[in-house]
């Protein structure tokens, strides 16, 4: 058995379990870390039999609900490609073993950018296509619930985002939300949440998953992958199998500005115990063009406290900006009407 120095010690037990169930008292190659997300999991690249496969550690502050829902998601998207193939899964442990998959640039798909969101649109159809995923509650109240415990933090003066809560107020008033047609969703299918082999794209990071409107992933898509009319169009008949009506185009608009705020609470909520002080005051006013340049060019560094924040600021920004922006209200009276 591999030397586990580099696994906690007090998960090593686990590990060395979880490992000889999987593939029984053999050799392994490796751990090399690899990048995650906010979640602060633990996750390490090795090789059984040259063959390659990921070793995923929940953090143990996770509590056992959640992991239990993250990966039996997993589990549910494994089986209908959507996920890399699942090798072992312990949430009561936080252990889970899978398939690792070359990834290589979406920009190098065949199809070119269309063929990049038909491929998408695809993916999230077969997540939708799942037996349905638990509930942990409708996305407005997750929503609500996340940006009062944010809004508490020391991140922000009382009452500084009184705007938002009162823009999210707007949003549910008008916003039809049908439980009944609630799907199974990933909830967080950003480009590095997103593996392509060069013939199929799957998911990965599935503790956020659980069901949602049917426009929750196709929303995210568009923010970074999806951005023009055009592409969204082909991106929602990809996904639907029809091509979309100017309703749908408008819920859209409206599901996308609750994603912002949803990524802007969840991140910063996640920072409130770790990070005390804002680290630069100057992160608030970031526009997502300008995050992403500074990103591009080396003054915010990926994985780090810093650009985590400044991610969750520039959403919180970016929610306001189009929640109060003039257009805005087209968007809201095609939702009321259903």
């Amino acid at each position: 058995m591999q030397n586990l120095e580099v696994i906690p010690g007090s998960r090593r037990d686990a590990v060395r379990s979880a490992l000889e169930t999987a593939f029984g008292r053999c050799a392994l190659n490796g751990f090399e870390p690899l990048k995650g997300g906010v979640s602060g999991a633990l996750i390490l690249r090795f090789d059984v039999r040259e063959r390659p496969y990921v070793l995923r550690i929940e953090p143990e502050r996770i509590a056992l609900r959640d992991r239990q829902r993250g990966f039996d998601c997993m589990v549910a998207a494994a089986a209908a490609g959507a996920a890399p193939a699942v090798q072992y899964a312990d949430p009561a442990a936080g252990i889970a073993i899978m398939d690792y998959v070359f990834g290589r640039p979406l920009s190098s798909h065949p199809g070119g950018p269309i063929g990049v969101v038909r491929a998408l649109g695809a993916l999230v159809a077969r997540i939708q296509a799942t037996p349905p995923f638990p509930t942990v509650g409708s996305y407005p109240d997750v929503i609500e619930t996340l940006l009062a415990s944010v809004s508490k933090s020391d991140f922000f003066a009382p009452g500084q985002l009184t705007p938002h809560a009162e823009a999210l107020s707007r949003i549910r008033a008008a916003l039809p939300w049908d439980a009944s047609a609630l799907v199974s969703s990933h909830n967080d299918p950003n480009p590095r949440n997103i593996l392509f082999d060069g013939e199929r794209a799957v998911l990965v990071d599935w503790e956020l998953a659980f069901r949602n409107d049917p426009l929750v992933d196709i929303a995210i898509l568009t923010i970074e992958l999806a951005e023009s009319p055009e592409l969204q169009s082909v991106l929602l008949k990809a996904a639907f199998g029809t091509p979309p009506t100017v309703r749908m185009h408008a819920r859209l608009t409206i599901i996308r500005l609750l994603t912002r705020l949803f990524y802007g609470c969840i991140v910063l909520d996640s920072l409130s115990g770790s990070l005390r002080a804002r680290p630069d005051a100057g992160l608030a006013v970031l526009t997502p063009a300008a995050f992403h340049a500074a990103l591009a060019e080396g003054r915010l560094k990926p994985g780090t406290p810093e650009t985590a924040y400044a991610f969750g600021m520039m959403s919180l920004s970016a929610f306001i900006d189009g929640a109060t922006a003039p257009q805005f209200g087209e968007p809201l009276k095609l939702a009321e009407q259903g």
